[in-house]
Protein backbone atom coordinates (compact mmCIF):
# COMPACT_ATOMS: atom_id res chain seq x y z
CA UNK A 1 0.00 0.00 0.00
CA UNK A 2 1.45 3.34 -1.04
CA UNK A 3 0.64 6.32 1.14
CA UNK A 4 1.22 9.86 -0.08
CA UNK A 5 2.23 12.60 2.32
CA UNK A 6 0.20 15.76 2.27
CA UNK A 7 1.70 19.22 2.93
CA UNK A 8 0.84 19.21 6.66
CA UNK A 9 2.62 15.91 7.23
CA UNK A 10 5.72 17.01 5.27
CA UNK A 11 6.42 20.01 7.53
CA UNK A 12 7.05 17.98 10.71
CA UNK A 13 9.27 15.66 8.69
CA UNK A 14 11.31 18.64 7.40
CA UNK A 15 11.51 20.17 10.84
CA UNK A 16 12.70 16.93 12.40
CA UNK A 17 15.22 16.46 9.59
CA UNK A 18 16.55 19.98 10.13
CA UNK A 19 16.99 19.41 13.85
CA UNK A 20 18.67 16.08 13.23
CA UNK A 21 21.12 17.66 10.78
CA UNK A 22 21.87 20.47 13.23
CA UNK A 23 22.31 17.99 16.07
CA UNK A 24 24.62 15.79 14.06
CA UNK A 25 26.72 18.75 13.02
CA UNK A 26 26.92 20.00 16.60
CA UNK A 27 27.87 16.53 17.84
CA UNK A 28 30.82 16.50 15.44
CA UNK A 29 32.16 19.75 16.80
CA UNK A 30 35.44 19.48 18.62
CA UNK A 31 36.60 22.10 21.06
CA UNK A 32 37.70 24.94 18.76
CA UNK A 33 41.41 25.47 19.22
CA UNK A 34 43.74 27.68 17.27
CA UNK A 35 46.58 25.75 15.73
CA UNK A 36 49.37 25.00 18.15
CA UNK A 37 51.99 25.28 15.47
CA UNK A 38 51.77 27.03 12.19
CA UNK A 39 54.60 26.96 9.71
CA UNK A 40 57.18 29.61 10.46
CA UNK A 41 56.04 31.58 7.43
CA UNK A 42 52.52 32.05 8.81
CA UNK A 43 52.10 32.27 12.59
CA UNK A 44 48.83 33.51 14.08
CA UNK A 45 48.69 37.30 14.37
CA UNK A 46 48.68 39.08 17.70
CA UNK A 47 45.70 40.87 19.23
CA UNK A 48 47.28 44.25 18.60
CA UNK A 49 46.73 43.99 14.87
CA UNK A 50 47.85 42.12 11.81
CA UNK A 51 51.57 41.48 11.77
CA UNK A 52 53.75 41.22 8.69
CA UNK A 53 53.92 37.46 9.29
CA UNK A 54 50.12 37.12 9.47
CA UNK A 55 49.75 38.64 6.04
CA UNK A 56 51.01 35.34 4.62
CA UNK A 57 48.04 33.37 6.05
CA UNK A 58 45.57 32.43 3.34
CA UNK A 59 42.22 30.64 3.26
CA UNK A 60 40.63 28.68 0.44
CA UNK A 61 36.90 27.97 0.66
CA UNK A 62 35.89 24.66 -0.88
CA UNK A 63 32.53 24.46 -2.71
CA UNK A 64 29.65 24.52 -0.21
CA UNK A 65 27.78 21.30 0.47
CA UNK A 66 24.00 21.37 0.75
CA UNK A 67 23.12 24.76 -0.75
CA UNK A 68 21.72 25.29 -4.24
CA UNK A 69 24.18 26.81 -6.73
CA UNK A 70 22.65 30.29 -6.76
CA UNK A 71 22.70 30.48 -2.94
CA UNK A 72 26.28 29.15 -2.78
CA UNK A 73 27.44 31.66 -5.39
CA UNK A 74 25.85 34.60 -3.60
CA UNK A 75 27.25 33.47 -0.22
CA UNK A 76 30.71 33.21 -1.81
CA UNK A 77 30.45 36.83 -2.95
CA UNK A 78 29.47 37.98 0.55
CA UNK A 79 32.29 35.95 2.12
CA UNK A 80 34.78 37.56 -0.27
CA UNK A 81 33.55 41.04 0.64
CA UNK A 82 33.60 40.31 4.38
CA UNK A 83 37.08 38.77 4.15
CA UNK A 84 38.37 41.98 2.57
CA UNK A 85 36.77 44.03 5.38
CA UNK A 86 38.38 41.79 8.02
CA UNK A 87 41.80 41.75 6.31
CA UNK A 88 41.59 38.00 5.63
CA UNK A 89 43.27 36.78 2.45
CA UNK A 90 41.26 34.34 0.37
CA UNK A 91 42.68 32.21 -2.42
CA UNK A 92 40.06 31.96 -5.14
CA UNK A 93 41.57 29.55 -7.64
CA UNK A 94 40.50 25.92 -7.43
CA UNK A 95 43.41 23.80 -6.23
CA UNK A 96 45.60 26.78 -5.29
CA UNK A 97 47.77 26.32 -2.24
CA UNK A 98 46.65 28.01 0.97
CA UNK A 99 47.49 27.96 4.65
CA UNK A 100 43.99 26.70 5.52
CA UNK A 101 41.05 25.25 3.68
CA UNK A 102 37.45 25.88 4.73
CA UNK A 103 34.75 23.26 4.14
CA UNK A 104 31.23 24.70 4.29
CA UNK A 105 28.01 22.81 4.96
CA UNK A 106 24.56 24.41 4.76
CA UNK A 107 21.05 23.17 5.35
CA UNK A 108 17.67 24.92 5.34
CA UNK A 109 14.36 24.03 6.87
CA UNK A 110 11.15 25.95 7.05
CA UNK A 111 7.44 26.34 7.05
CA UNK A 112 5.12 28.96 5.57
CA UNK A 113 5.77 31.51 8.34
CA UNK A 114 9.44 30.98 9.28
CA UNK A 115 12.60 29.16 8.29
CA UNK A 116 16.15 28.52 9.40
CA UNK A 117 19.50 28.12 7.68
CA UNK A 118 22.04 25.96 9.52
CA UNK A 119 25.68 26.54 8.62
CA UNK A 120 28.98 24.94 9.55
CA UNK A 121 32.45 25.94 8.38
CA UNK A 122 35.36 23.64 9.23
CA UNK A 123 38.84 25.14 9.00
CA UNK A 124 41.34 22.41 8.15
CA UNK A 125 45.10 22.30 7.73
CA UNK A 126 47.01 20.91 4.76
CA UNK A 127 46.57 17.34 5.99
CA UNK A 128 42.79 17.75 6.34
CA UNK A 129 42.82 17.85 10.16
CA UNK A 130 40.07 20.10 11.51
CA UNK A 131 41.48 22.97 13.53
CA UNK A 132 38.33 24.98 14.16
CA UNK A 133 34.59 24.80 13.54
CA UNK A 134 32.29 27.75 13.08
CA UNK A 135 28.59 26.99 13.22
CA UNK A 136 25.32 28.78 13.65
CA UNK A 137 21.79 29.34 12.50
CA UNK A 138 20.12 32.21 10.77
CA UNK A 139 16.37 32.83 10.68
CA UNK A 140 14.65 33.41 7.36
CA UNK A 141 11.18 34.29 6.22
CA UNK A 142 8.74 31.52 5.50
CA UNK A 143 8.23 29.63 2.26
CA UNK A 144 5.83 26.96 1.21
CA UNK A 145 7.76 24.23 -0.51
CA UNK A 146 11.51 24.67 -0.84
CA UNK A 147 12.94 26.36 2.30
CA UNK A 148 15.81 27.83 0.24
CA UNK A 149 13.25 30.13 -1.41
CA UNK A 150 13.10 32.18 1.79
CA UNK A 151 16.87 32.70 1.99
CA UNK A 152 17.66 36.25 0.91
CA UNK A 153 20.75 38.44 0.57
CA UNK A 154 20.40 39.73 4.13
CA UNK A 155 20.52 36.20 5.51
CA UNK A 156 23.60 35.33 3.47
CA UNK A 157 25.30 38.60 4.39
CA UNK A 158 24.83 37.88 8.12
CA UNK A 159 26.22 34.35 7.71
CA UNK A 160 29.27 35.71 5.86
CA UNK A 161 29.83 38.48 8.42
CA UNK A 162 29.59 36.21 11.47
CA UNK A 163 31.81 33.59 9.86
CA UNK A 164 34.56 36.03 8.90
CA UNK A 165 34.44 37.72 12.32
CA UNK A 166 34.86 34.31 13.95
CA UNK A 167 37.73 33.37 11.64
CA UNK A 168 39.45 36.67 12.46
CA UNK A 169 38.93 36.09 16.20
CA UNK A 170 40.32 32.56 15.88
CA UNK A 171 43.41 33.86 14.12
CA UNK A 172 43.93 36.53 16.79
CA UNK A 173 43.92 34.08 19.68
Amino acid sequence: MVRFLNQTSVFPLRLITGFLVAGLLAACQASPQPPTSITSAAPAPSLSGPSDEAQGVTFAFEPFTGAPGNIADELSEFIGAEARKQGITLVRRVGASSTYRVNGYLSATGQPSTGTVFYVFDIVDGSGRRLNRISGTESTGGASGDPWQSVNSGTLSRIANRSMVEIKAWLNR
